[in-house]
């Protein structure tokens, strides 16, 4: 039997322990809202209070597409930042990634909007897509620049609707931040199998999160790694842990934008896990990825 494979940092292996605290070993085998409530619960324990200074306001977009607003104690620059959680699709919300959102936020010093999507198995595919195009556009109806970023499922979304925008002719995305993101990779090869057992996330994870979302997989704006052209995309920032099914997505869809000609700042964090972002105060790794990655979004937004 082949060994699991597992990173050796302490830090990582301690926040990976303690996020397996919440859940069974059958849990992607649990209903719906079971999974939420254990998710909901993980994040809580994650939370940390926003930056001084940092306020935050929830509102609309269409009247029913919530979205939270976070607005740093000093702002460097009018590009404003788009965050999309990850969550399968199934779990995640405003609430989740909301320490996560304020910290980038204060830490490039722009304003930052998250979006709370209609989730899956409720509402499939392309339901939170559209969600998030619908946010997309109404940010970029008072013309300032928006770099936008997803972490995992989230990176899927980001991804996509910066296809749809190139394809439709829509301006103002300025960069594309994509964490950890799934984007369409084949299952049965590379790290879907070197990692198919990987801490955090397996390879049948992301099978069952493709399974209840119903996305075609032939269409480039939900598997962007489908895109025949990738010239005329946005800039990009993406990050791959390198312990994750879906490491090789990133590498691969940072190449093929590198080959069309896109500037991009690929990085693979040697000894991160999925959702690594969650373990920036527990991981010395996790704690370098981060600032990385807010430098990152900082050179995008043109700080």
């Amino acid at each position: 039997m082949t060994a699991k494979p597992l990173p050796t940092e302490p830090g990582i292996l301690a926040f990976h322990a303690r996020c397996e605290a919440f859940y069974p070993a059958d849990a992607v085998d649990a209903p719906i809202g079971q999974q939420r409530q254990w998710y909901d619960a993980l994040c809580k324990a994650f939370d940390a209070a926003p930056p001084g200074g940092m306020t935050k306001s929830d509102s609309l977009v269409e009247g029913r597409i919530a979205i939270r607003s976070y607005r740093p104690a000093e702002i460097k620059t009018q590009t404003r930042l788009f965050y999309i959680h990850g969550g399968g699709f199934v779990v995640g919300s405003l609430d989740s990634h909301d320490a996560i959102c304020a910290e980038i936020s204060d830490a490039v010093g722009a304003e930052l909007v998250s979006i709370d999507y209609r989730l899956a198995p409720e509402h499939v595919w392309p339901a939170a897509f559209e969600d998030c195009w619908a946010v997309l556009v109404h940010l970029l109806q008072d013309v300032r620049p928006v770099v936008v970023i997803g972490d995992s499922a989230g990176g899927n979304l980001a991804a996509g609707i910066a296809v749809k925008a190139r394809d439709e002719g829509l301006s103002g995305i300025v960069g594309q931040v994509l964490i950890y993101p799934g984007l369409g990779g084949d299952l049965v090869s590379g790290s879907y199998i070197e990692m198919a057992d990987a801490p955090g996330l397996s390879t049948a994870d992301v099978a069952y999160y493709r399974d209840v979302l119903h996305a075609p997989e032939d269409n480039p704006h939900a598997f962007p790694l489908a895109a025949g052209d990738f010239a005329g995309l946005p800039r990009a920032y993406i990050s791959a842990a390198h312990f994750d099914p879906l490491r090789d997505d990133a590498r691969f869809y940072a190449a093929r934008l590198i080959q069309a000609g896109i500037d991009v700042i690929f990085r693979e964090e040697p000894q991160m896990i999925h959702a690594w972002l969650r373990a920036r105060f527990m991981s010395e790794g996790a704690r370098t990825g981060f600032a990385a990655l807010c430098d990152g979004i900082r050179q995008l937004a043109k700080v």
